[in-house]
């Protein structure tokens, strides 16, 4: 491996070549070093995307404040290197390194992946290629560094259990800690890898894979997962906080452009209003909340420490955030007059949201306002449990339109279960008459930006048995939006049937994917959530070398007891809840929100130390009073 002086000198003979040579330097603002002889643990934090993307996820910023408040660890980080500095690096022999310090990775005792969506899969193997480090786990020994992963993906880490030696299921915030320190006892008394897998398989919220197997039935169906070890237990726990930590303060500020240059501050956890198709809603339950004069200290500090002019308060529904009325009044009031751009995303559908955005008018951009329908029809939204009726819409939208926002961006998706043409039709419907009414409102000047995904089902969700739509059914439905939405004032963009089939087939995998992620990597598949990188054909091939259907993982209805690759994966979440779920979809029955009824899910019994005595924090469910 050559030392972090020969990388920069190798450094300076490339980085003219390629885009955006800021992206490979570091030397942010905020950012960390310390001195590396002078710390006991060493820990890379890896995001598989691009610079761009991951210098801003709000998930690596926290794990890597969180480890470097520690005096005996350093963190410092990595991103995936585009085309061309990849090419340049493997040429010049440039491992993949940190940006803090120019170490190899290869130098790190714990390298920590972030999986936050299924696309990702083919760079992660990448990355851990470039680093010089195995890419299955069997092959590491005591000399390679341990590779964890945790992220919304890890809820099902089959696909990549032989790549990655232990996952962290939930929230990471105090695990990442507990990892560090087994690691540290481990290296001290000097035993082998095993011994090191099975401590951390002792860890609540931990799941070392190779601790498992998998029979299969003679049709390819789960016959059961089993633990072979005494410390690893099914199912798996996820970890959950009991309450939220302080928020993070301390934001890179990156020295070329990225995707998101803010501070953003997470106001609330978790989500009760049960939208089926949403994993998020599901996985991250209990809802937890920070308290309103927490979250303006953090954000007054976060600003000073970084010069940003853009806030966004963030949650799955900042619109139910307990006290959202106090909180935008006291960040509008502490900010006045600084002229700050302050986002509020994941509002609901009602004109209360409009009046929330309307009191940060000051401190809005000219652009848009975002509304999420889903669905266009009763019936569909009683499906999806999304009660959101279209006066309701037309409603809100005629609110946003009359109080200065020219465009509107409505997110629907398709494919939803028992979908019909006449439903899609009703997306197109919708979306007219928005743009109609907004041209009686403002003119020309009225936007309409219809945003189509697919849906996907995923696991640990009411959906996780249903099939997902052909390629053909995609774009018949795609084809007549298109036709539809013809308005000079409406915008449509979408996600492709070939996109939709890979997030399908990877979202639902078992152990044997594992094989089809390292046969397309090897035949050139990387950055697949790329569009022009995506190679559906080099995927296909993958399926068929590993002799796998992919139609077995993406359009298969699944029977209601069959034994799901993460079966054995528990978010806290009752089965038995999901099945009432499933069935309450197929009756096209409207469940409360959480709020005004407990449904009771099972997830807070499953976690005894949340705090319920402390208003704010933790929303009291009637289960648990």
């Amino acid at each position: 491996m050559p030392t972090p002086q020969e990388i920069e000198t190798r450094l300076e003979q490339i980085l003219l070549t390629v885009q955006k040579p800021g992206r490979y330097v570091g030397g942010e603002f905020n950012q960390v070093v310390k001195p590396w002889p002078q710390v006991k643990t060493r820990v890379a934090l890896v995001f598989p995307d691009i610079y761009d993307i991951g210098v801003s996820n709000l998930g690596l910023t926290i794990l890597y404040d969180e480890l470097n408040s520690r005096p005996d660890v350093l963190a410092e980080r990595a991103y995936a290197p585009w085309i061309d500095m990849e090419q340049a690096m493997r040429e010049v022999g440039i491992p993949l390194y940190s940006l803090e310090s120019k170490h190899p990775l290869r130098e790190f005792q714990i390298i920590g992946i972030s999986l936050p969506y299924e696309t990702l899969y083919t760079n992660a193997l990448n990355c851990l290629d470039l680093a010089g480090i195995p890419i299955f786990g069997k092959d590491r020994t005591e000399a390679h560094p341990l590779v964890i992963a945790g992220g919304q993906a890890a809820f099902n880490p089959e696909p990549m259990h032989a790549f990655i030696d232990a996952f962290v299921i939930g929230e990471g915030e105090e695990v990442i800690h507990e990892i560090v320190d087994s690691e540290q006892e481990w290296r001290e008394q000097g035993r082998n890898r095993a011994e090191l897998l099975d401590r951390l398989a002792g860890i609540e919220g931990v799941y070392v894979p190779s601790l498992f197997t998998v029979d299969y039935h003679s049709d390819g169906r789960i016959q059961s997962i089993r633990t072979i070890a005494e410390k690893s237990s099914i199912p798996v726990q996820k970890r959950i906080l009991g309450t939220l930590p302080p928020p993070t303060t301390r934001f890179l500020v990156p020295s070329v452009d990225v995707v998101h240059n803010r501070v953003a501050v997470e106001i609330m956890r978790g989500c009760t209003r049960g939208c089926r198709f949403c994993h998020a809603g599901f996985v991250n339950r209990p809802v937890r909340e920070r308290p309103v004069d927490e979250i303006v200290h953090a954000l007054d500090i976060a600003l000073q420490k970084t010069g940003y002019e853009e806030i966004a308060l963030l949650s799955l529904s900042s619109s139910d955030y307990t006290h959202i009325v106090e909180l935008v009044e006291a960040v509008s009031r502490h900010f006045a007059g600084k002229h700050l751009t302050i986002t509020l995303p994941s509002l609901r559908i009602e004109s209360f949201s409009v009046d929330l955005m309307d009191r940060l008018k000051e401190n809005r951009s000219s652009g848009g306002f975002t509304l999420a329908p889903e669905a266009a029809t009763e019936r569909m939204r009683s499906t999806i449990n999304k009660p959101v009726s279209t006066d309701q819409l037309m409603e809100t939208a005629r609110a946003v339109y009359s109080r200065g926002w020219t465009s509107l961006k409505l997110y629907f998706m398709i494919g939803h279960p028992l979908e019909t043409l006449e439903d899609v039709q009703a997306i197109a419907d919708v979306c007219n008459e928005v743009w109609k009414e907004g041209r009686r409102l403002v003119g020309g000047r009225a936007r309409v930006h219809a945003g189509i995904s697919t849906f996907v089902p995923k696991p640990h969700t009411p959906f996780q048995w249903v099939s997902c739509d052909t390629g053909e059914q995609i774009q018949s439905k795609l084809t007549l939006l298109k036709r539809e939405l013809k308005s000079p004032g409406i915008k449509m963009t979408w996600t492709g049937p070939r996109e939709t089939f890979l997030e399908a087939s990877l979202s639902r995998g078992d152990r044997r994917i594992s094989q089809v992620i390292y046969s397309a990597w090897q035949n050139g598949a990387k950055f697949d959530a790329w569009q022009d990188h995506y190679r559906y054909e080099t995927w296909l091939e993958a399926f068929a070398d590993c002799d796998l259907d992919p139609v077995f993982y993406s359009h298969r209805e699944r029977s209601i007891d069959e034994t799901l690759p993460w079966s054995h994966i528990s978010t806290g979440v009752r089965p038995s809840y999901l099945v009432n779920q499933y069935q309450a979809s197929l009756e096209a029955r409207i469940q409360p929100d959480c709020r005004l009824e407990c449904l009771a899910c099972g997830i807070l019994p499953a976690y005894n130390p949340i705090r319920k005595d402390h208003p704010g924090i933790l929303w009291k469910c009637p289960e648990v009073r």
